[in-house]
């Protein structure tokens, strides 16, 4: 059996100075047969670790009991509180206080059994762990963000000093960001494209470094410094980038009747192949929003483009010009409508490595998002070669373009989604003779009034020009056979005269 050396000879200096000791006092008290230590109270280390195991698991149960049954009081007394208003319930203060003494009794149970001198060996290191700070108590940042720190000190290793130089400059930028939270973000950007020069310069001019690696290199640092400074810098709230990007959705929202035609788009979505790719390049496009490095935003945006490009070579077996992909991509940021897309633009063009936007695809495809999303903001009328009377009434939705004509449909549509088109079909039309027969109607109404308020207005400048001047009756001339003759003047009247024959 396992004997302890330092047992052994305190039994043989004992001996040798004529003392006699007992060899069953040597043993481990619990009588199993070793050895015991005075440094783990007479019991050998397997004993003492069952006792102190045993010990500890009472303890927690206790505490487990003790916790249940504070919750228990502290339910009742909430209890007793609400069915009686006079009632005192217990306060948190006491709570703590009681807590606080059950624990304390429970402490000294188990410090009277494990005595100072007895906590060696794994006890002191299980005590020292337990004291020790734990990392994630302070930390806050996310899991990505641990990620993405274990991967940048992954990848500086490679570099050796010009790594460990690297890696002292990010974590200065970082510290100074942390002071400068009140700087306006145009201020913080201007700080993140001087320190991306600075140290590309640093490793160019200082450290040799390939230029191939010093973009590897530029790369990481990205990646690194803006997953952790992303929730700072992501659209602020000292910005008016919601605002934009609530209007951008409400506008696209506005303009879902656009359809290819209108925008001369060369992609045929009746085609299987065709459609897989629309749908894959509006996932990406989507996709944009959950990414936090700006590389990686650039990223989604450069296989959106390459799908479009895809199904525009599908469609019109050719390769797609610049002429092409512009109309394409607008269509699939109307059918995509990604979210917060002024505040991804706006975050790419403040922190992404200069270098990145200035020159490769990345920069030519942003820049084509740009211009995608300034002409969806201006679009009118006359960029869909539509009157300004059926955009407006598209526009607030009291009709919209005309369906897929019947006869298009391939033999395998059922009857009654053919019956259903032309039905809406000979709705639409109607409405649109009714809509022009109130028109012209209003119209009439209008010549109408206008001709009325014409011609009384005509009268009133005649009537006003020439006044009408009415004179008073003449005297009547009097009959000449009335009796009442007043003029004696006049010859007696004829007599009649026989004449004899």
């Amino acid at each position: 059996p396992f004997c302890s050396c330092s047992r052994r000879k305190m039994s043989l200096k004992s001996e040798r100075r004529g003392i006699h000791v007992d060899q069953s006092e040597l043993l481990c008290k619990k009588g199993c047969g070793y050895y015991g230590n005075p440094a783990w109270q007479g019991f050998c280390s397997k004993c003492w670790r069952e006792e102190y195991h045993k010990a500890r698991q009472k303890q927690i149960q206790e505490d487990w009991e003790l916790a249940e049954r504070l919750q228990r009081e502290e339910e009742e007394a909430y209890a007793s509180s609400q069915s009686s208003q006079g009632a005192q319930s217990l306060t948190f203060s006491k709570f703590e206080e009681k807590k606080t003494n059950e624990k304390t009794r429970k402490v000294t149970t188990v410090k009277k059994f494990f005595t100072a001198s007895s906590r060696a060996g794994a006890k002191k290191a299980e005590i020292q762990e337990a004291k020790a700070p734990s990392p994630s108590i302070h930390r806050q940042a996310s899991i990505e963000t641990d990620r993405v720190s274990k991967e940048f000190i992954e990848f500086i290793r490679t570099y050796q000093k010009p790594g460990q130089d690297l890696y002292k400059q990010c974590k200065l930028f970082l510290d100074t960001m942390s002071h400068k939270r009140d700087l306006s973000i145009e201020e913080q950007s201007e700080c993140a494209q001087d320190f991306y020069q600075n140290v590309a310069d640093r490793l160019q001019t200082r450290w040799k470094v390939p230029p191939e690696k010093v973009e590897k290199a530029m790369d990481e640092v990205e990646k690194y410094i803006m997953t952790r400074q992303y929730k700072y810098v992501f659209c602020p709230e000292t910005t008016d980038d919601e605002k934009k990007d609530l209007a951008v959705q409400k506008r696209i929202r506005a303009l879902h009747w656009v359809t290819p035609q209108m925008l001369c788009v060369p992609v045929s979505e009746e085609i299987p192949e065709v459609s897989d790719m629309v749908v894959k390049a509006i996932t990406d496009i989507i996709e944009m929003d959950s990414k936090r490095v700006p590389r990686d935003k650039l990223a989604c945006i450069t296989k959106c483009s390459k799908h479009i490009f895809n199904a525009i070579k599908i469609t019109k077996n050719e390769p797609a010009s610049a002429d092409d992909f512009l109309p394409t991509l607008i269509y699939i940021v109307l059918k995509g409508n990604p979210p917060r897309l002024q505040s991804n633009i706006q975050y790419i063009t403040r922190f992404c490595n200069p270098s990145r936007l200035m020159t490769g695809e990345d920069g030519y495809y942003f820049t084509n998002l740009c211009c995608a999303v300034a002409f969806i903001e201006k679009l009118d009328a006359q960029s869909l070669n539509l009157s300004q009377e059926d955009f407006d009434r598209f526009m607030t939705g009291q009709t919209s373009p005309k369906k897929q004509e019947s006869d298009s449909f391939s033999p395998d549509v059922c009857l009654g989604v053919k019956q259903m088109c032309k039905s809406l079909d000979l709705l639409s039309q109607l409405n649109e003779r009714q809509e022009r027969i109130v028109s012209e109607a209003k119209k009439l109404e209008k010549d109408l009034i206008d001709w009325t308020d014409g011609i009384t207005k005509e009268v009133e400048d005649i009537v006003e020009k020439y006044p009408l001047e009415i004179k008073p009756k003449s005297q009547a001339l009097a009959a000449i056979d009335s009796e009442n003759v007043e003029n004696d003047k006049l010859p007696p009247p004829l007599q009649p005269q026989v004449y004899a024959g």
